[in-house]
Order: structure tokens, then sequence, then C-alpha cells
């Protein structure tokens, strides 16, 4: 178990690029305890895991993970009591995307599959098949009918590519992300010049005209809930004024 934990402490420290000695500072320990760590020669407390974990910034998942290689009880299922302390960030979420109309947004999780979403967004996403439930990384990657709306493709997945890898160093070994990126990879993107432009929107053809969007990505940064201190909620603005009256129109009707 103490092997498992000092594995998963070093490869944590390595994606975030920490020495021990920085990595104790950040964590209020000696290097020399940190090596003890790494090596098995010391036991970590659960405080002490939890406190590596702010200075890495380690997700919930992998957090529960480090507790459960250190033999410790993770943060585990929801109990009632917990679940009605949750509920208020779950009535945030639904403010959020129902404030955020005539707007698309929608709540992703770590895979970007689609939580819930406001009626913009599933308009939208309709006349692709795509649903609440559905992923949207997948349907970005695969679905012949939002790939060919996607006015800028290439200029998305070179954005896409990069928010992975970014996402990855974040969350740590994820099949799913590792999967995606090498999918995108194979594509050639990486060969391709970046866009120079300051803001790159997604351009969206819908029916006989062309939307503009950018978007901006909210999370809860007070949870302990795995899944809730995964959610991602992306809110697409009109990148111009064509884009701002389609929305608007459409709510005036």
């Amino acid at each position: 178990m103490q092997a498992g934990f000092g594995a998963a402490l070093k490869e944590w420290r390595g994606l975030r690029r920490l020495s021990q000695m920085e990595l104790g500072l950040g964590a209020g320990v000696s290097a020399r305890h940190i090596s003890f760590l790494e090596t098995g020669r010391a036991r970590p407390s659960r405080g002490m895991i939890l406190r590596l974990c702010e200075a890495l910034q380690v997700p919930g998942a992998g957090r529960d993970q480090m507790l459960a290689a250190a033999g410790l009880a993770r943060f585990g299922g929801v109990a009632a009591a917990e679940a009605a302390q949750l509920q208020p960030l779950w009535d945030a979420t639904a403010r959020m995307l129902a404030g955020h109309m005539p707007y698309p947004a929608m709540a992703l999780d770590r895979h970007w599959k689609i939580v819930k979403m406001n009626p913009a967004a599933s308009a939208l996403l309709a006349g692709a098949g795509v649903a609440e439930g559905d992923s949207v990384l997948e349907a970005l990657l695969e679905n012949a009918v939002l790939r060919d709306a996607l006015v800028n493709r290439v200029e998305v997945e070179q954005h896409m590519l990069s928010r992975l890898r970014a996402e990855q160093v974040y969350f740590g070994q994820d099949a799913v992300l590792e999967a995606a990126i090498a999918r995108l990879q194979d594509r050639g993107l990486d060969a391709l010049e970046a866009p120079t432009e300051a803001v790159i929107p997604a351009r969206y053809r819908l029916g006989d005209k062309v939307c503009s969007f950018f978007s901006t990505i909210t999370q809860f940064g007070s949870t302990t809930d795995v899944a809730l201190s995964e959610l991602k909620i992306e809110m697409f603005f009109p990148a111009d004024d064509q884009t701002r009256a389609i929305f608007e129109g459409d709510q005036a009707r």
C-alpha cells in the first residue's frame, strides 16, 4: 500500500514539475519527509495526504485514489446529509444554465459528457442528434453532422487538443482523455500553424446563417464531492452581432 502511495505521490509531483523541496514548502514539510513518503519509509496521515493534494492541486478523483493507496478511507459515496449539503451547488448549476438564456450553456463532466444543458444549447445541438447524456468530446471527434456544421473545424480541433492536454496534466492518467488526444494527434494538428487570432471563436452553421461563439468555463472550488469538483459549466457568448441577433430574436419569438 505504501509503495502504491509513494509512486502516486511521485507521479503527481512530476506532473506538476515540482522538486521535493518545492512540494515540501507548499505542504509545510521538509523535502526529506517528501522523500520518505515517496519511498515508503514514512506513513502518511489522512491530513498529510489532503495537504499534499492541495499543494499539488490534485482533483477529487486523484485525491481519493491517493487515500486508497495509503490504505485510508476515501471520501466515498454521498450520505443523505451530505446530499442535502450538495443540493445548493446543483441548484446553482441549474440557475447558471437558465440565467444564461437566450445563449447556449451546458454542464459537462470530466469526459465532456453533457450532464445538463439549457434550451438554447439543446436547440443548437438537436440537428446533430446530441442530447443530455451524450459526450460532446465524442461528438466533436466523430459526429459527421456536427463536424460539417463547424465552419472552422480545424481551428476548433486545435483548441480542443490544447485544452485536452491541459486537462490531462490536471487530472493525471486518464484513458478517455489520452485516447482523444491520440485521435486528434493522428489528424496531423501538431504540424499545422497555430491560430494567431486573439480570440478563436467556434463558427457553427445554423441553417443559412453562421453563428460565432466564444465560451467561459466555471467550476466549483469549495467541494470535496468528486462529481461536482470535476463539473465544468461552459457558457457560450455571441462573438458577433449576427449571432446575438439570431439568439435574441429566437427568445423574442
